[in-house]
Formats: C-alpha cells, structure tokens, sequence
C-alpha cells in the first residue's frame, strides 16, 4: 500500500515552496519552484502514491487552487489568520512555512476556509470590478468638483443642473474658460476618463443584470430596504452559502461588522470595527444604511436610538448589522421582507 503524501504550499506570485511529508511526519521533499502552471504540475506529477495538500487563503490563491485541483486527490484552503494562531513561530520563511503547513495537515489540524465554486468566483470578480469602477468614478467626481472650485466657477450656476454629470452638465463643463488653459485640458481629460468608466460600468451592469435575473433569492434580497438591484447581487455571491452561517452573529463576524475586544484585569470595552472579514460585505452593508433608514421606519428608529447613545458612526454600524440580520433570515427562510409600522414589528411571508 502507497503511504500518503501530506503537502504544505507557501504560494507567492514567482516562486511557490513544496514540502512533502509521509504519515509519520518525515519529510519527503522540499522543492521551491518558479509559479508557473507547468513547474507546479512538472513537481507534483513526480510525487507518487495519494497526495493532499494544503495552501492559504492568501492574494490569488484561486490562481494556485486551479492549477493544482486535478493534480492531488484532495486540496484544503487554510485560514491564514487561524493558522498563524496555532503555529506562530519567532523564525519565520517560505520553507518554514511550507513545512508547518504540511505537518499541521498530517495531524489533521488545518483550520479550513470556505471555497466557493469556481462559478462564484467568476460571478464574484464581475462584482468586484464594477465596484472599483463605481469608486474610480467618484474619485473622478470629487476631482472635477475640487477643479471648478479652485477656479472660481459660481456655485448658482453648477446648482443649475440636477445631475452636475448628466449630459447637460458635462456639456457646461467642457464650454467653461480658464484663465489657465492647462486647466481647462486637465478638465477635459478628467470628463473623457469619467465617461471612459460610465461606459465599463453599464456593460458591467448588463452582465449583473443577466446574473440577477437567473436567481430568485436576488428578488427575495430586494425586499429590504436599502438593498438594490446592484446590492443584493453583491451580498448574495460574497455569502455564497449562507448554511455555513448557523446564526447572524457568525455572518457580522465574517462581514467585519462586530468591534475589537479589549480586555485588562476584570475590564473589558469594545473598540472600533475589527476590519478583518470580507471588506465587500461590509461596505454594501454599511452603503445600504442611508436608503434603508430613508425607507423604512423601523430601521430609521432603531438608527436614532443608537446615535442617541453612541453617536452616528456606531449608529450607521448597529443598521448595517441589521440589514445583514435581515439578509441571513431572509436566505435562510426563503421568505421577502415585509415592514408593518403599524405594530412596529418587522413579518415575512413566504416568497
């Protein structure tokens, strides 16, 4: 009978470090090979008998994941966070790190992270890009905005238009003078570059839009207050499977949305946002808060209570975990949302 090879990966973007481990823990190989498909599958194909492996979720790991998935009969994603809580060490390389990777596998004390289908992962990086498209858009707003200041440009005319960056509004902007004409050139490139980007944002629309309409949950997701077409897409591919979630506190501790722990002697407070977890959640969560309480009474009260007491930050947070509250039952229960003021209590009937 073949013994088991147990395979630690400490992946970088050019060279990724191999170490193979037998079941009792000797080591087998140690390899550091360039990142290229055909070095890491030429060095695996050389390892014989039943191979698992084990790399972290670090940058590009989905990179790595597919390259190797047809080339061992099982490979885990670790969680980095948790694996470096069970073994910290004062030395640390890509060769150490390979090789406590490997013996933690052997000893069957990898801490998994969750891998979506490679389907979701499409669908998550079609997401992802229309969200640095919609940031760079702003970006460019704020810069047109602080160029007209800068020049004097009357603040009566520019409330003229209701959309500053509609077509009559970009058409006032291009026939302004400058008494500098490098500003005026400076102008104009920022507005090609802004409609540059409106145009990658509305093809990314329609593949969104094409996405929302095979997927009913999205339908379900809208209910909510705050949450959009756009939104409920993003929220409902970042959770992927929301049964991995056994309660909403889980899924705040994923999104980011829960404060940092401080604790000396007997004395313990809650700090800012942790700001580890999933960074895209958590800005469509806390993005979702001003049309939410624009919409909905209930969350508008529970807003108020919160800033009363803790001020509006920590008011925007308790919402946004809320809406997340709200997602996680709605995807758990396959129901809409349905706000009755009347009796202040928030139902759901089935979809």
């Amino acid at each position: 009978m073949e013994t088991k090879n147990y395979i630690g990966i400490d992946y970088h973007k050019k060279y990724t470090q191999i170490t193979v481990v037998n079941a009792r823990g000797e080591i087998q190989l140690e390899k550091r090979v360039l990142s290229e498909k055909e070095d890491l599958q030429r060095v695996f194909r050389q390892i014989k008998g039943p191979k698992e492996a084990v790399m972290e979720a670090t940058y590009s790991w989905d990179k790595l994941y597919n390259i190797l998935e047809e080339e061992v009969d099982r490979l885990i994603l670790a969680h980095p966070l948790k694996v470096k809580a069970i073994a910290s060490a004062k030395i640390k390389n890509d060769k150490i790190d390979s090789k406590v990777l490997a013996q933690l596998l052997r000893a069957d004390l990898i801490p998994e992270a969750y891998i979506p289908s490679q389907e979701t992962r499409l669908k998550k990086n079609i997401l992802r890009q229309r969200m640095f498209f919609v940031r760079l858009r702003t970006m460019l707003k704020n810069r047109v905005h602080s160029l007209v200041d800068r020049n004097n440009v009357p603040g009566e005319e520019l409330k003229l238009f209701s959309d500053l960056f509609g077509k009559k509004g970009k058409e006032y902007l291009r026939n302004l003078e400058f008494s500098d004409k490098s500003e005026k050139i400076l102008l104009h490139e920022q507005l090609n570059v802004y409609e540059v980007i409106e145009e990658r944002i509305k093809l990314s629309d329609k593949l969104i839009e094409d996405i929302a309409s095979k997927d009913e949950r999205v339908a379900r997701l809208r209910s909510i207050p705050g949450i959009g077409k756009f939104f409920s897409v993003l929220i409902l591919y970042e959770i992927d499977n929301v049964a991995r979630f056994t309660e909403p506190r889980k899924l705040f501790s994923y999104a980011g949305l829960v404060p940092s722990l401080y604790s000396s002697g007997e004395k313990s407070y809650n700090g800012k946002l942790t700001r580890e977890g999933n960074r895209y959640l958590r800005w469509a969560c806390i993005e979702a808060v001003v049309p939410a309480i624009s919409s909905s009474l209930r969350l508008k009260m529970h807003y108020e209570k919160v800033k009363l007491r803790n001020g509006a930050n920590a008011a925007k947070v308790a919402v946004a975990r809320k809406i997340l509250e709200l997602v996680w039952i709605i995807l758990k229960k396959k129901c809409r949302y349905e706000e009755r003021t009347k009796i202040n209590k928030v139902e759901s009937k089935a979809a």
